[in-house]
């Protein structure tokens, strides 16, 4: 295990980059993780974890077959962690390859969603309730950020997520044979327990701007959770956990 001692380190410039630059995260084809809770769902998950730091006073560390790791005193650490007061440790994982998948029963599409929080808390939702896909595009958060990987609790190493650009989506989801209905704030938009989601892709859009005119026009039907009169649009990720749930209830 080697150790570390200097910020100029290049493995600690490498952390650091793929913490705050997803140009970097997609061209080395890694993204940064941070906690043993994380690392143990890596392992379980048969995650690709490439590299690992620990703190100097790490001790019981576990298998990790050919990863490479280091080690280095708590200040460098910090430096080095995304994390306020990280125990650590910080580990890299490999972005898994993106190809099409050949069947999806269903779907939930994001669009605009740009709190990783959100975006983090939706790919959780999607895994625990078994939607087969989160479809990222306009602009959604980076789903490999280091806030969005948190909110995911381990989901990330499971979920099956699609970043696609929109000009994209609407052919895509027809070659899977898939309806894809709108979640929108709009008097003609029907109760979402009318309308058949089992097998369906749903599209949400982020709280303040809602969904994009041009990914409407891709939608077959717009869909609406029912509240009280007088309420609020619902949070982004609440709005679709209802949905997921319904998709799969």
């Amino acid at each position: 295990m080697e150790k570390i001692t200097s910020r100029q380190n290049s493995y600690i410039r490498t952390l650091r980059e793929l913490a705050a630059d997803g140009a970097c995260r997609r061209e080395r084809g890694e993204y940064l993780c941070d906690g043993a809770k994380l690392l143990r769902e890596a392992l379980a998950c048969g995650a690709y974890v490439r590299s690992v730091l620990w703190r100097e006073e790490a001790r019981d560390l576990p298998e990790l077959g050919d990863a490479a790791q280091y080690v280095a005193p708590s200040e460098l650490f910090d430096y080095a962690s995304p994390m306020k007061n990280s125990p650590g440790p910080l580990f890299t994982v490999a972005i898994r390859g993106c190809a099409k998948p050949g069947t999806l029963r269903n779907a939930l599409v994001l669009e605009g969603v740009q709190d990783p929080g959100n975006v983090g808390t939706v790919i959780r939702t999607a895994n625990a309730f078994g939607v087969d896909a989160v479809i990222l595009t306009g602009g959604c958060a980076d789903p490999y950020h280091p806030k969005t990987v948190r909110a995911t609790m381990g989901a990330i190493f499971r979920q099956r997520i699609l970043q696609l650009e929109l000009a994209g989506l609407g052919g895509f989801l027809r070659d899977l044979s898939l309806p894809l209905y709108a979640a929108a704030l709009d008097d003609a938009a029907k109760d979402l327990r009318q309308i058949p989601l089992r097998r369906a892709a749903v599209a949400v859009g982020s709280e303040g701007r809602g969904l994009s005119a041009a990914l409407l026009e891709l939608c077959e039907e717009r869909i609406v959770i029912p509240m009280q009169p007088g309420s609020e649009s619902l949070n982004a990720a609440v709005a679709a956990s209802v949905i997921m749930w319904e998709m799969t209830r």
